[in-house]
């Protein structure tokens, strides 16, 4: 057998070797969603938290990928061995390359831990605000409610304050109104008062306050605090702030707002 005949033989195995990879690959990718996928189902239906299901969903996901690349390795005959070899000089060149992520890795882990939040919830992360959308092995999707999608690193989350808007049932509404001083306290606090007892969504428990809160510069300033369903909270802020403007004005009450009073003085000229 002459040389090229032995060429043409070598790259017509190696041919198919590569072939059959490359299928290993595609099989292997392929294999990888759908376990990925029915154990995501398995998880929902376990009432796992959505979260915690969709984290080590991708998880097992790329666990097969990789698995599936080293065999397509091993048949291209590269041998396992040859490869742990060839890994283990490079770990610390990845880990350099790669900390940023690992520490993302880690930082997911612990949020699936802690649970700060969960998917669905309103947050404020390094003042980013939106709600959880998923959380990534690496990162976690947050969906602004101008409908812009934010990733954030799992690292920035556990390394921020995180404040959590969805974390109870209700919350407590809370507007400071100013009056002036020539108005009648008396029947401003009695307006707040009808406008907490007369709509449903203030609770009855706890209790709704109405105080003077502060003697301003310009007004007399008054604590007006009602707690409501985390549901209705800022709907409910925007419907009782228009009422309070309505009620004021029909009742002659004054708000206050700065101003600055300006006077000229007119200087003659002198020849």
């Amino acid at each position: 057998m002459n040389k090229l005949d032995i060429y043409l033989d070598m790259t017509v195995s190696y041919g198919i070797k590569l072939a059959i990879s490359i299928l290993i690959i595609l099989a292997g990718k392929l294999l990888a969603t759908r376990i990925k996928n029915i154990s995501r189902k398995a998880m929902v239906k376990a009432k796992v938290d959505e979260m915690v299901s969709k984290f080590f969903g991708d998880l097992i996901y790329y666990a097969l990928f990789i698995i599936s690349i080293v065999v397509a390795l091993n048949t291209l005959g590269l041998k396992t061995t040859s490869i742990a070899a060839v890994i283990g000089a490079a770990t610390l060149a990845i880990g350099l390359s790669l900390q940023n992520n690992l520490s993302n890795l880690g930082s997911g882990v612990m949020i699936l831990m802690t649970k700060p939040f969960k998917v669905g919830d309103t947050v404020e992360i390094g003042g980013i605000l939106g709600t959880v959308d998923k959380v990534s092995i690496f990162s976690t999707k947050i969906k602004t409610p101008d409908n812009k999608v934010v990733y954030v690193p799992n690292s920035k989350v556990t390394g921020s304050e995180i404040i959590n808007y969805s974390a109870e049932d209700i919350r407590r509404l809370d507007i400071v109104v100013g009056i002036d001083y020539g108005d009648d306290i008396k029947l401003a606090k009695d307006i707040l008062v009808k406008l907490a007892t007369s709509d449903e969504r203030v609770l009855k428990e706890p209790e709704y306050f109405v105080g003077v809160f502060n003697l301003g510069e310009s007004g007399v300033d008054i604590a007006f605090r009602v707690w409501t369903k985390t549901s209705d909270y800022f709907k409910l802020k925007c419907d009782l702030l228009e009422k309070i403007k309505e009620e004021f004005d029909k009742n002659k009450i004054s708000i206050p707002y700065p101003q600055m009073d300006i006077s000229v003085k007119k200087v003659e000229n002198v020849k």
